[in-house]
């Protein structure tokens, strides 16, 4: 049995969505146009070089929209679960392992720099004067959070996230362990879960409490 939320904050939970939507919109599209300056057009033929979220929501509609959505609901607006896919030509990457490591990594860079601008942002803002100095507070700090977040996250060397597409490109041996894995059946999705519930908490939240150090106020989520 699931127990729904009996309250939403509806302001904050349209902000989350709305910050996961960009974030993970500029993942994908840094996927995206990575592998086409490297040589494989696949994502761009798919109308993923962009930063307009409709091809990457019609590509992962579930990931992008119903999943989040559904989980800002059960949540009270507190938390927020979404996913997206840029394609890849698998014999591409096999071809050009080091450049299928840097279509990997370009995701998570996306994610980090926009929580850079996020917290240049937040710096500018300092302590919220005004209503309006507030929102942009708590818009910034959820980009803050949840790039940060997606970033890390993206990091671990579990396929299919980019961590594993990183170490598989440079370690070439490491391509037929991940092969191998993906060959057993739930492996990897146990291994996801395993990740996403036990090690991430582990490691986000010191990386982020000492990131929010860094600023002149800190952002209370």
């Amino acid at each position: 049995m699931i127990a729904l939320a009996s309250h939403v904050d509806w302001s904050a939970a349209i902000v989350l969505f709305i910050v996961l939507l960009v974030s993970l919109t500029a993942h994908e599209a840094a996927h995206a146009l990575v592998a086409k300056l490297g040589g494989d057009l696949t994502a761009y033929r798919s109308g993923q070089v962009t930063l307009n979220p409709l091809p990457h929501i019609q590509r992962e509609p579930m990931g992008m929209v119903v999943v989040p959505l559904l989980s800002i609901y059960l949540s009270g607006g507190t938390s927020c679960i979404g996913f997206a896919s840029a394609p890849i030509d698998p014999i591409w990457a096999y071809h050009h392992p080091r450049r299928a490591a840097l279509v990997s990594a370009a995701g998570p860079l996306a994610n980090f720099v926009l929580a850079a601008l996020a917290f240049g942002v937040l710096c500018i803002v300092g302590r919220p004067e005004s209503s309006e100095g507030a929102a942009v507070r708590h818009i910034a700090g959820t980009f803050l959070l949840l790039n940060v977040l997606l970033g890390l996250f993206n990091l671990f060397s579990v396929p299919p996230l980019a961590g594993a597409g990183i170490l598989g490109g440079l370690v070439l041996p490491m391509r037929r362990v991940y092969d191998n894995l993906r060959r057993i059946p739930y492996l990897p999705l146990i291994l996801l879960v395993f990740v996403a519930f036990k090690l991430m908490p582990i490691v986000f939240w010191p990386v982020f409490h000492t990131i929010n150090g860094w600023l002149p106020y800190p952002y209370h989520p």
